[in-house]
């Protein structure tokens, strides 16, 4: 463990850091599905939003 000293005795301890990575860019099929989980998320919420208004009382 990584303990420091500080004025008047006290023990500091700090954690322990993770592992650092370089991210990678997403690949034609991770960037494919992305763009077809936007899709299909843009159209569940336009659904949402026509079935909330289609039996509200508002207009």
């Amino acid at each position: 463990m990584p303990y420091t000293t500080e004025e008047g005795g006290r023990l500091n301890n700090f954690a322990t850091e993770p592992k650092m990575y370089k991210a990678e860019p997403p690949t034609k099929t991770e960037r494919r599905n992305y763009i077809i989980m936007a899709i299909l998320g843009t159209v569940l919420v336009g659904g949402l939003l026509f079935v909330a208004f289609s039996v509200s009382k508002v207009g």
